[in-house]
């Protein structure tokens, strides 16, 4: 049996993915099943986050920490996918090496993208209580969207931590990444769309 938190269902919004897990008995279970949740999608973007592909010519790594963040955020929903972000931003800062390459700390040129991820959790996950993550096309948009999102903090926070001007900054922080962006994004419009087909066969 599966049950659709009453918050959703008060706001009229559709269940993500992790809703269809079975209800626990009772509200401390639940929580515990949240809480392994938000965990889950914690380890999942860390160690998504060292999958690495060298780009010498910029300090920002390419890596597959944010398509993890597309993941974790549509089958999460928006808050457990913000607090699981949250605890990977916040563990990374007090020493956990999990950021790209090891990285931990905050004083690094790549730091601001790492808020964006937050932030971008956020927004895919609202985005999957509206269903966005059922269509092909819409979690594309969703996830070109969340690359926006992330750049909107790390470039702000590049050009600051590196002293560059704008186009400078573009240039070593977006361009390099747009391809691997449009990559991720079909990857999650094949993966997400896919689960929830496939839940519909099953249920």
């Amino acid at each position: 049996m599966t049950t659709t938190p009453t918050a959703a269902i008060a706001l009229g919004s559709r269940p993500v993915l992790a809703d269809l897990l079975p209800a626990a008995g009772t509200r401390a279970r639940a929580l515990v099943a949240d809480a392994v949740l938000v965990l889950t999608g914690t380890l999942l973007v860390a160690g998504l986050s060292q999958v690495l592909v060298p780009l010498p010519f910029t300090p920002v790594p390419l890596s597959l920490g944010t398509f993890g963040v597309l993941l974790v955020g549509a089958a999460l929903g928006p808050l457990r996918a913000t607090v699981s972000l949250a605890l990977y931003l916040l563990a990374g800062i007090a020493g956990v090496g999990w950021f790209a390459g090891g990285a931990s700390g905050w004083q690094f040129a790549s730091f601001g993208y790492l808020l964006g991820m937050v932030l971008a959790a956020a927004v895919v996950g609202a985005l999957a209580r509206r269903g966005v993550d059922r269509s092909v096309w819409r979690t594309t948009l969703a996830g070109l969207l969340a690359g926006v999102v992330v750049y909107a903090l790390g470039v702000p926070w590049l050009m600051v931590f590196l002293g560059v001007d704008l186009p400078t900054a573009l240039a070593l922080g977006v361009v390099p990444f747009l391809v691997g962006d449009a990559i991720k994004a079909l990857l999650a419009a094949a993966l997400l769309p896919g689960a929830w087909a496939l839940v519909g066969r099953l249920r």
